[in-house]
């Protein structure tokens, strides 16, 4: 049963994410001076990690923040991102370039709950986890054609490179806490996914690995966090087990983390 490893990231900082103003997709912002520092404090705390396959949104905020985090790597400087419109931000219709409090006084007059509000032109929570959906069975099935490939995604690299260089800065893999082989005492990955993204989108694809693929996290998160909204470069990593016909198996490792930015990156 193939089985990779899942980093997905939120953007860096932008003006608009400091001023509280709707970027969605139709607002195409880049990083500001912080979300720059944020993405290169990334990249170094990545640095010694192997990644096997990059995907990025196609929007400018994404596409800056992964550059910013591949060019301080040591192994993966030179790796091919994908640019995918399916990890987009969700789409708020006309609420997009507007502060955030108007949006929520719009979800107010409606009568909704602003995380589920739809404004005008917008997209559903709904469609936004099914967008996420989409990517992810494609991810799956890219894994699941390329099992037994595995020499060819890092040439040169020994076999427990990418779990040995996760395990060097998430709690992968450590005293048999996380499905690992008790013959091996390794997780046995096939392949190690960086994935950059947005908050709201990545909140409904967490909410999908909650919900639909009942995602085991550890005893140090509860499903409040699994939730929230990730902070900008907010790091979230997940251990999937695909097989044929079968829904994955998801594992989570951490999330939201942000101890890359506790050295004098400014926070918002």
């Amino acid at each position: 049963m193939p089985r990779f490893a899942l980093t997905i990231i939120r953007h860096g900082e932008t003006r608009l994410n400091k001023e509280k103003i709707i970027q969605g997709q139709g607002v195409d912002a880049p990083l500001s001076e912080t979300g720059f520092r944020q993405a290169a404090a990334t990249g170094q705390f990545l640095s010694n990690v192997h990644f096997t396959h990059a995907f990025s949104s196609d929007l400018t905020r994404t596409k800056q923040t992964i550059h910013g985090i591949l060019e301080k790597s040591r192994f993966c400087k030179d790796i091919a991102v994908k640019y995918d419109s399916r990890l987009r931000e969700r789409m708020y219709g006309v609420a997009e370039g507007k502060p955030l409090s108007e949006l929520r006084a719009m979800a107010k007059a409606a009568g909704e709950e602003c995380p589920m509000f739809t404004p005008p032109g917008g997209e559903t929570v709904e469609q936004v986890k099914m967008r996420g959906k989409d990517f992810f069975d494609f991810i799956c099935q890219l894994i699941l054609g390329k099992a037994g490939q595995r020499e060819n995604f890092l040439p040169g690299a020994p076999d427990n490179c990418l779990e040995s260089s996760l395990a060097e800065v998430f709690p992968v893999g450590k005293h048999g806490s996380l499905g690992t082989d008790p013959k091996h005492g390794a997780l046995g990955l096939t392949a190690s996914i960086l994935v950059v993204s947005h908050g709201a989108y990545m909140r409904s694809l967490f909410g999908y690995f909650l919900s639909d693929l009942r995602c085991s996290l550890p005893a140090t998160i509860d499903k409040f966090e699994l939730s929230s909204i990730t902070p900008n470069t907010g790091i979230s990593v997940f251990i999937i087990d695909c097989e044929e016909a079968r829904k994955p198996t998801v594992q989570c490792v951490c999330m939201n983390l942000q101890e890359h930015l506790n050295k004098g990156v400014e926070k918002h």
